[in-house]
């Protein structure tokens, strides 16, 4: 009779194991991973090639726009055209400034170099872009993204002033968290240049075995960009991404912050 309880405990034990497992590996939006595919600095090919192969896998985007860029300024309906199917048009700034002084930033001008900044110059602007992004899309939630990353002016982080303004902020430092561990000020991202297929496969599937989510973060794609990814590899990557939309919630950024927001208030 013990030796039949003791086995009665053992499944019962087991059937729990299974089930808390399960629920784990399903947190994000009931899929085991979260996928948010980025693109900087509101290139034509984004809007010329990007756009419609996402549109025809039935995926969405978030496209970070330096607002004053003539890819924006001249194609305005199309961009507005992009956020009603479903893409987000996030910020990344008016001028897209950069930290001059940094290794290997000789091609920053004096004018974009942040170290020539003051924090409320970079906030003021930054404002400026939401406002020129909410005339194009008609949104009030966006998401930032830090220029090259660069998160201070001097010893000020900049993104303090703008929190209430934004759902998160992405940056460019990698690592797998869990959605309470999350800062969403400095979003974890991984950045893809030159990568194949396999490799960003990889990576998503590494995100998933450690029960979390993964943004992607492209320039070029097919070229207009020193930092570029092939085209073919892009869509090998959109084909698993349909393939596995069962288990992976392919998202905005947007809304993976919101998400995460609701996550960490319970």
């Amino acid at each position: 009779m013990k030796f039949k309880n003791l086995i009665f405990l053992s499944l019962l034990l087991l059937v729990n194991n299974l089930s808390y497992a399960q629920k784990e590996s399903t947190n994000w939006n009931g899929k085991k991973c979260a996928v948010v595919l980025t693109y900087d600095d509101a290139l034509n090919i984004h809007l010329d090639k990007v756009i419609p192969a996402l549109n025809a896998y039935h995926l969405k985007g978030t496209f970070y726009l330096i607002a004053s860029r003539p890819a924006v300024i001249d194609r305005m309906e199309e961009w507005r055209a992009a956020s009603k199917k479903g893409h987000e048009l996030g910020n990344h700034t008016l001028y897209h400034p950069c930290d001059g002084s940094l290794p290997g930033r000789t091609w920053v001008e004096k004018e974009n170099d942040l170290t020539n900044y003051t924090a409320a110059r970079a906030v003021k602007e930054i404002r400026t872009a939401n406002q020129l992004l909410k005339a194009i899309d008609g949104k009030t939630e966006r998401t930032f993204a830090y220029p090259c990353g660069d998160l201070k002016i001097g010893d000020s982080l900049y993104y303090n002033s703008l929190k209430h303004d934004f759902v998160a902020a992405r940056g460019v430092q990698q690592g797998f968290l869990q959605a309470k561990e999350v800062d969403l000020t400095n979003v974890n991202s991984f950045m893809e240049v030159g990568s194949t297929a396999v490799q960003m496969i990889a990576q998503i599937e590494e995100a998933e075995k450690a029960g979390s989510f993964i943004v992607l973060l492209f320039h070029g794609v097919g070229g207009e960009h020193a930092l570029n990814v092939d085209w073919e590899e892009h869509q090998k990557l959109l084909d698993y991404l349909k393939n596995r939309e069962k288990d992976i919630w392919v998202t905005t950024m947007v809304d993976l912050g919101t998400y995460i927001q609701n996550k960490q208030s319970h």
